[in-house]
């Protein structure tokens, strides 16, 4: 098993890995950001039965395929494992599963993957087995075929129906630029959501609720417990680090671009910081609703206002990795992924906090919201991230880290773009009060010709990370 180039997230992966060994399969896991030739001659000098890919960020999917390919041109028999939390039957069944011959089995999570490899490792369930999941890919295939086919605007049409605001009271933060952030982890400890770190290990359920549900509850309990103190070592030792930048500009939007400036002595734009190309729902759209854009919550640079944007990249992973060798080095896997687990929360936890710091440095923050009422959104604004439904280009990342100067402050990007340590979250940060989080499903030649030429790419390199979201395809669009 492996996680493939260019990602580096494993928790997932690494729960399989402890759920196959405790079944008595022996697991070769090769890491993280692992080359296909390093896979595939694994698995021969291994003589594995079965080859395992995970990934998170989108990108990893292309590289999934890549693999799959590969293991097409040598030749080889092994079944393929794919699973991820960007992974999808979908996915595996239309790009994956016909670069191979061989079975290619989506594996959603850690509980079904016993049942999958015993089934392949059967002679005598192997073949029905296969035959329905054949059968199944098949049919997903059929209906993203017929998806395919449905119509999208043109993009002139869709920014002609773009959402109209209201932008002429915008709020202005208290200061501009970048503010480095190095903060104590007993702070942001307060805003950590517990419901995800429990659904890392597939026990799904409200926190704290989940801890008295007749079924799962005893197990979600031992499971709390086990964090907690491995929480009070983290905070009390020091032994992770959180680190980040934030900070806000003047800002524009010109067409569907999201420019910031910087700040003139006289308070008057003088030139642009950054500049990110945005992409606009292309879909037809039910009851007359718009065509959003990120770009649609900024006021327009021929409207004379000057609004504001602001950007986060945070970190809590800083030490993780050391303290996971440590428990790694006494054979306690389960405290390994739990500390990973735990760092990831911290993270997100992180992003909460300085968000509603971003709030009070905009002037509208409320210090009294509860973390309920936090993990609900119920305040003004968005943190949308870059690879993500809104701003699906992960390459984004590379600009934001630039304006930030965030790799100063220990994160950092793979090639991929996955943020480095894993236990990271950045942004853009949105202060109109009807900004709302939505997603860009299926976009049109045009729009990606004409981001790719207000990106400054080829079409080719537009097309690669915004492949998730196309909706043609490119190899049979001719030149």
């Amino acid at each position: 098993m492996a996680t493939v180039k260019g990602d580096v997230h494993d928790i997932g992966k690494n729960i399989v890995g402890v759920v196959l060994g405790c079944n008595n399969y022996e697991v070769v896991d090769l890491g993280v950001m692992v080359s296909t030739d390093k896979i595939l001659q694994a698995a021969v000098d291994n003589k594995a039965d079965i080859v395992g890919l995970s990934g998170l960020i989108t990108p990893s999917l292309d590289e999934m395929v890549f693999v799959a390919s590969e293991m097409q041109r040598r030749h080889m028999t092994l079944p393929l494992l794919i699973g991820g939390a960007t992974t999808s039957p979908q996915h595996t069944a239309v790009k994956i599963a016909p670069e191979y011959s061989q079975p290619t089995v989506h594996v959603p999570d850690a509980s079904r993957v016993v049942d999958v490899v015993a089934s392949l490792l059967s002679d005598e369930q192997k073949p029905a087995f296969d035959a329905t999941n054949r059968a199944t890919q098949a049919k997903l295939r059929e209906q993203h075929a017929g998806r395919k086919d449905r119509p999208v605007l043109s993009i002139a049409q869709a920014r002609a129906n773009r959402l109209k605001l209201d932008y002429s009271n915008p709020a202005t933060p208290s200061f501009t630029g970048v503010k480095k952030v190095d903060i104590a982890l007993d702070e942001i400890v307060p805003f950590i959501d517990w419901q995800f770190f429990f659904a890392a290990w597939e026990l799904k359920g409200r926190f704290p609720k989940i801890l008295d549900d007749p079924k799962i509850g005893p197990a979600a309990k031992d499971l709390y417990d086990h964090a907690q103190k491995l929480l009070k070592q983290i905070v009390d030792g020091k032994l992770v680090r959180a680190r980040g930048a934030y900070g806000f500009w003047p800002a524009n939007s010109d067409g569907d671009d999201v420019v910031l400036w910087t700040a003139s002595e006289a308070g008057r734009p003088k030139k642009v910081a950054a500049r990110f190309p945005m992409l606009r729902q292309q879909e037809m759209i039910a009851d007359d609703k718009p065509n959003r854009s990120l770009a649609d919550f900024v006021a327009p640079l021929d409207s004379g206002i000057t609004d504001y944007v602001g950007a986060f990249a945070v970190t809590a992973g800083l030490g993780v990795n050391e303290l996971v060798k440590k428990f790694e080095a006494q054979h306690d896997d389960y405290s390994a992924i739990i500390v990973k687990a735990i760092a990831d929360r911290l993270a997100e936890a992180f992003a909460e906090y300085l968000h509603a710091q971003a709030r009070i440095d905009w002037g509208f923050g409320d210090a009294a919201l509860s973390n309920d009422a936090l993990i609900d959104e119920q305040y003004r604004g968005i943190r949308p991230a870059f690879g993500y439904p809104a701003c699906p280009d992960h390459s984004e990342k590379g600009r934001l880290f630039d304006l930030l100067g965030a790799r100063a402050q220990g994160l950092d990007l793979t090639e991929s773009f996955a943020m480095t340590p894993a236990s990271s979250v950045s942004g853009l940060y949105f202060s109109h009060p009807q900004s709302k989080y939505f997603a860009i499903q299926r976009v049109g030649q045009d729009q990606v010709e004409d981001y790719a030429k207000r990106k400054g790419v080829a079409m080719n390199e537009a097309e690669r990370w915004l492949r998730p979201v196309l909706a043609y395809d490119p190899s049979l669009v001719s030149a």
